[in-house]
């Protein structure tokens, strides 16, 4: 049984240590330049682009359609960066394996911290579900199969997607969020808000643990694989056995997985092959 109080044991230096993913590679700018290397080429693909989900000027997704398919599931995919990086453009690279696969794709913009407050943050991925599960339908997809996906600071927000009453709040009904990826993410924000992302995201404890989503978890009824990679930091690894061992305790079924010779960064252009560990770990969700 994992403590969750076993990094208040841990000097500043280690936490800081624990919370850098950047101190884990030697060229981070060139990991999240292929990103968007990546997912330039799947534009070229059916697209939905440019969606307006709410008032916000960052508020936008994209979203790809199965060509031919009138009730395909949905991948909704949410973008790490720490809350104040990246894009959804930066995020598409996995379109063309899914969509091959029977399985739309959809990419959500948010507003990043810190001119943006993670609780306003929080709401508009919540927000944008519930467009997706109102409108999507009119362009093939079947909203009551969606699996959402999310890697570090998006693998938070995935989390935080998945409480059911944020669901609930956005029209979203019980069962249409079948599952979740969450790869490498942020579970329980009370250490985080005691290391340097805190710089720009500003939370107090109360507010740390009321955005955590070890204490809002999804319905037990929804199927999670929960993965890291080999080069991850004790503490993203900490965080995401945490968070597993929450939703197993209330009955969710949850795989775990660890993914060796990854990083924090490139294990998500994994999605890229089918044949790949996450891949593998990702089809049993959608039932292909």
């Amino acid at each position: 049984m994992l403590d969750a109080d076993s990094w208040r044991g841990l000097s500043a230096d280690e936490l800081a240590r624990g919370y850098d993913a950047r101190g884990t590679v030697p060229d981070v700018d060139a990991l999240l330049r292929d990103y968007r290397e990546h997912s330039t080429p799947m534009y070229a693909l059916s697209c939905v682009r440019d969606v307006a989900y709410g008032p916000h000027p960052d508020e936008r997704l994209d979203l790809f359609p199965v060509p031919g398919r009138a009730d395909a599931p949905l991948f909704v995919f949410v973008h790490g960066g720490y809350w104040r990086a990246l894009a959804k453009e930066d995020s598409v690279f996995m379109a063309r394996c899914f969509t091959e696969r029977g399985i739309a794709v959809a990419s959500v913009n948010y507003a990043l911290s810190p001119g943006a407050a993670l609780p306003d943050i929080v709401a508009q991925c919540r927000r944008a579900l519930g467009w997706l599960h109102a409108h999507a339908p009119a362009h093939g997809v079947n909203t009551g199969h969606m699996v959402l996906g999310g890697s570090s600071a998006g693998g938070h927000l995935a989390a935080m997607m998945l409480s059911p009453s944020g669901q609930r709040a956005h029209g979203v009904p019980a069962g249409a969020v079948r599952g979740a990826v969450l790869v490498s993410g942020l579970f329980d924000l009370e250490p985080v808000q005691a290391t340097r992302p805190n710089d720009w995201l500003r939370l107090d404890v109360a507010g740390a643990r009321a955005l955590s989503p070890v204490h809002d978890l999804p319905d037990p009824a929804t199927r999670l694989c929960v993965a890291v990679a080999e080069i991850d930091t004790g503490e993203f690894k900490r965080q995401s056995a945490l968070y597993a061992q929450a939703c197993t305790a209330q009955g969710n079924p949850v795989a775990t997985l660890d993914v060796p010779g990854r990083n924090h960064f490139d294990i998500i252009l994994d999605w890229m092959d089918p044949h790949s560990a996450l891949s593998r770990a990702t089809w049993p969700l959608f039932d292909v």
